[in-house]
């Protein structure tokens, strides 16, 4: 018996989806939550095998109770369900320990399969989603290639950069000129390919925990 955890916000879809899995008589449904913090607390009490989330949730992000969850309950396989194909939260999920990632639009009978996967340990991904991981960590991979091209002055400059210095104020910083310090700029955008300053700060804030300045 696959014992099952499902968490939703929506009461409606937690309804639908314990009416579509009770069906099978393989699957026991034991129990249902609309938040991470009773995601957490129930699959700690009841030990599910397959916890089915929403990866949205009204007091925390499905991937903080996805990374407790295989935390405090090693054994139980979570499979991340969503509205949106959206590769940073897929990332994220599968980096927190996630089995499976499925979009909401799957059919019944997937799910299903889904399930019976992931509660005999293999791992699964939804096609659409795997190409758009594989196509994700390729763009990162180049991303981190890109940033290891900066020399140790330019990671400097981009960080402050991020941090809203103009290049007057960053030339003051590291003791340069403001024209030797646009220079570094310009070419501190093209190695990363992005366009502008404000990509620039974006780039750092969104990999902030990555790249550090050397």
């Amino acid at each position: 018996m696959i014992r099952i955890l499902l968490v939703d916000d929506h009461e409606v879809v937690r309804i639908g989806l314990a009416t579509l899995l009770r069906r099978h008589e393989d699957f026991e449904v034991v129990g249902e939550a609309g938040t991470a913090a009773e995601a957490v607390e129930m699959a700690v009490r009841l030990r599910p095998n397959v916890v089915v989330m929403d990866i949205r949730l009204p007091d925390n992000s499905g991937i903080e109770a996805c990374r407790e969850i295989r935390a405090s309950v090693p054994g139980a396989r979570v499979i991340m369900l969503t509205s949106y194909a959206d590769d940073e939260a897929m990332f994220a999920s599968i980096m927190a320990g996630a089995e499976g990632y499925v979009l909401k639009m799957i059919g019944s009978d997937a799910l299903v399969k889904a399930v019976q996967t992931v509660a005999k340990g293999e791992p699964l991904l939804d096609p659409t989603v795997t190409r758009r991981l594989v196509a994700y960590l390729q763009d990162r991979q180049a991303g981190r290639q890109r940033y290891e091209s900066l020399s140790d002055q330019e990671v400097r400059i981009l960080h402050l950069i991020a941090d809203g210095k103009t290049n007057k104020e960053i030339a003051a910083e590291v003791f340069l000129s403001e024209k030797t310090v646009r220079n570094h700029v310009s070419n501190i955008l093209s190695k990363l390919g992005l366009s502008n300053r404000t990509q620039a700060a974006a780039y750092v804030l969104r990999t902030r925990g990555e790249l550090k300045v050397q």
